[in-house]
């Protein structure tokens, strides 16, 4: 498992590719309400990547035929976007991946529109701390491995199952490189105890379920996946730098 350790030049890329990602990500705060497409989502993040000089990753990757990824309630991730207005109590993830200058950023979070129920809110607060207990594993000399057990140990503690089919990985460079991040424990994984260093870039990005761990992919479009019982999902994701003594959260 060759896990590509990145040069200054690369890392001040994938910086700044990081940083327009974010951007585009809150750009969207003003923007998420109640009666807007997903379609209309699609179209601002694609305009405002464009306008600062960049390329929206998904679009025909793979075939995938938009440009960012919107993936409402119990979809898990890879919702394409379409006509599907937005209601009061919807949960929605927004996942923007930029290419700037070759360079790649990758970042997603939870939205929610209008009063959204409270289990839905709890839901939202324990992914989002799984993420960022998951952050604080990540320093040069730590397993990987370490990363999976912050995860699903507090979601589990929880109550809540962590999606097991979907994970993190090195980014950058390209849009998916090794290693895999693994957010469940798997002590089989290649990448379990291997050790971080310093000039690794990746991401973290826990798709954590109300019910069951199990997402099933649509037939229709081979991209959307839900959870299997229509339980409720959430994720947030972050890229990540390993530094010399601890992590830079990129986005």
């Amino acid at each position: 498992m060759a896990i590509l350790i990145k040069t200054e030049e690369q890392i001040e890329g994938i910086r700044k590719s990081c940083k327009l990602a974010h951007d585009t990500l809150y750009m969207l705060d003003n923007e998420i309400k109640e009666g807007v497409t997903t379609e209309e989502i699609n179209t601002l993040v694609e305009t405002y990547i464009k306008d600062h000089g960049a390329i929206a990753a998904p679009l025909n990757y793979h075939g995938y035929p938009k440009s960012v990824c919107t993936s409402i309630n119990e979809v898990i991730c890879h919702g394409i976007p379409d006509s599907t207005a937005l209601k009061n109590g919807d949960i929605i993830n927004i996942d923007v991946t930029t290419i700037l200058d070759g360079y790649y950023g990758d970042t997603s979070k939870m939205f929610a529109i209008g009063e959204i129920s409270s289990w839905a809110r709890q839901l939202l607060d324990v992914t989002k701390m799984s993420l960022d207990l998951a952050i604080k594993q990540v320093k040069p000399g730590n397993n990987f491995g370490m990363i999976s057990q912050a995860i699903q140990t507090y979601a589990e503690s929880e109550g809540y199952s962590v999606v097991y089919q979907f994970c993190g990985h090195g980014t950058g460079v390209d849009f998916h490189e090794e290693p895999q991040i693994n957010h469940h424990i798997d002590i089989q994984d290649k990448s379990f105890n291997t050790k971080m260093k310093p000039g690794m870039i990746f991401t973290i990005e826990p798709m954590i379920n109300q019910g069951v761990a199990e997402a099933v992919l649509d037939e229709s479009d081979k991209w959307t996946a839900r959870t299997r019982d229509g339980e409720l999902s959430a994720q947030y994701e972050h890229t990540l730098l390993v530094t010399e003594d601890d992590v830079e959260v990129l986005t």
